[in-house]
């Protein structure tokens, strides 16, 4: 299956906290779109490997998403190694996807700047014809991204583009919230609690999209981040 935007985030949650909203967004538009986790969460303080599976599933079901697989790399101790970066590679021929969106360059979480790391390497790699990968034992075509997006994360960093998500905002937040073990939710509270299963946290996730929105004149809006300079072939499309 040929996707439009791949998604390529550590921890299940990532994507939906980043950029569900621009997910909905270009599904609505008709783009394809999907989301293949790079590791199972299994290190989270809260819930299980099985339960944030079955929660990525609902997730992806709130955003319409043409897939939603999980790479199975170890939480925590994963490294930007030859043998990880090949099982991105075949992920990104297998999808052929146009845009690769992915973790913020560095954040609180150190999973979050080497997925990033991992993930720029393999979308280079990827368009190499030399490194031979195979699918369903099917030799795959190499592929190289048009362009690769990083979200923003738990800890500011200036965007290069915003991308108006008023209208599909109610939306993002459901898909956040399908994450009942990892987020505020009463039925949990007997857990232990942590960093983001606070009220607070989803308040603080709501107040940077309106942070982002205002300065494009729309109520919410996700930023994103870019390694190489990005054009527009007309600038009546900016705002």
């Amino acid at each position: 299956m040929k996707l439009d935007i791949l998604v390529l985030p550590v921890h299940p949650d990532d994507a939906e906290l980043g950029c569900a909203g621009t997910l909905l967004k270009h599904i609505a538009l008709g783009k394809k779109a999907g989301i293949v986790d790079l590791t199972r969460g299994e290190l989270g303080t809260r819930g299980t490997a099985q339960i944030r599976e079955a929660e990525a599933n609902d997730a992806g079901n709130i955003l319409r998403l043409a897939v939603r697989e999980n790479l199975g790399l170890p939480d925590g101790f994963f490294q930007n190694t030859r043998e990880n970066q090949v099982k991105v590679i075949e992920v990104i021929r297998k999808f052929q996807p146009h845009i690769v969106i992915t973790n913020a360059y560095h954040d609180r979480h150190p999973d979050h700047g080497r997925a990033n790391e991992l993930v720029e390497t393999a979308v280079f790699l990827s368009g190499l014809r030399k490194i031979e990968t195979r699918h369903d034992g099917e030799l795959q075509e190499p592929w190289r991204p048009e362009l690769v997006l990083h979200f923003i994360q738990d800890r500011y960093i200036e965007p290069d583009i915003l991308v108006d998500v008023t209208e599909h905002w109610d939306k993002k937040v459901e898909s956040i919230m399908a994450f009942k073990s990892q987020f505020y939710n009463p039925e949990w509270a007997d857990e232990p609690q942590t960093y983001i299963s606070s009220p607070e946290f989803i308040k603080t996730t709501e107040a940077r999209a309106i942070e982002f929105g205002k300065s494009i004149g729309v109520k919410y809006a996700e930023g994103f981040t870019s390694v190489k300079l990005l054009g527009v072939d007309n600038l009546f499309n900016l705002r």
